[in-house]
């Protein structure tokens, strides 16, 4: 590939990102509604919440994490050395665009196994991973494979991971406005060894 000498203006790839991200949200309004309730109230109900993604995905849910530790959750991010291990009274947040991530698919066998919940937020419900979940959180958005071009002109799952943020932060602000805590009640939480 040569590279250009010119290229277009970046508010055009900015309108264009965006417009993505709207329509994938407007398609979850309308086709899921109710997904993302039963996920926030799994989210809630759990003594702990366990969260995992692989790569951009897993940034995302690392963010989703921090929201929830600052509403007073006890959250553990998969794989840090502190995560303890999970029991049946607790649920599994895990994402994965294909819903085949291995290492995704098998922290959710594991986490079904002991009976913990597992909440998982992907493109395909009939994946592995949706196949073990209690609750999906269908984002209609083309995986880091589909190169066409059709549900997405980003790059290798972009619009799944961009969308995975705002779901996130979805079920924090719902849970949030849920739990009538005030935003001055949650910031005490927010680190304080930056």
């Amino acid at each position: 590939m040569t590279p250009s000498t010119s290229f277009a203006p970046t508010t055009d790839s900015l309108r264009r990102i965006s417009g993505e991200v709207d329509g994938i949200v407007k398609r979850i309004v309308t086709e899921s509604p109710g997904d993302l309730d039963r996920a926030a109230e799994r989210i809630r109900t759990a003594r702990r919440v366990f969260v995992l993604g692989a790569g951009r995905s897993g940034l995302a849910l690392q963010m989703t994490a921090m929201r929830l530790m600052h509403l007073g959750l006890d959250v553990h991010v998969v794989g840090e050395a502190t995560s303890p291990a999970i029991t049946g009274q607790d649920v599994l947040l895990v994402a994965s665009g294909s819903g085949t991530t291995a290492g995704i698919v098998r922290a959710a066998s594991t986490a079904a196994g002991v009976g913990a919940g597992v909440v998982a937020i992907t493109t395909d419900r009939t994946s592995p991973l949706g196949e073990l979940a209690d609750v999906i959180v269908v984002i209609p958005a083309a995986t880091k494979q589909d190169h066409a071009g059709v549900l997405s002109t980003q790059y290798s799952g972009g619009l799944f991971e961009q969308s995975l943020v705002l779901v996130g932060d979805a079920l924090f602000d719902a849970l949030w406005k849920m739990s009538g805590a005030t935003a001055e009640e949650l910031w005490p939480r927010h680190a304080n060894l930056e």
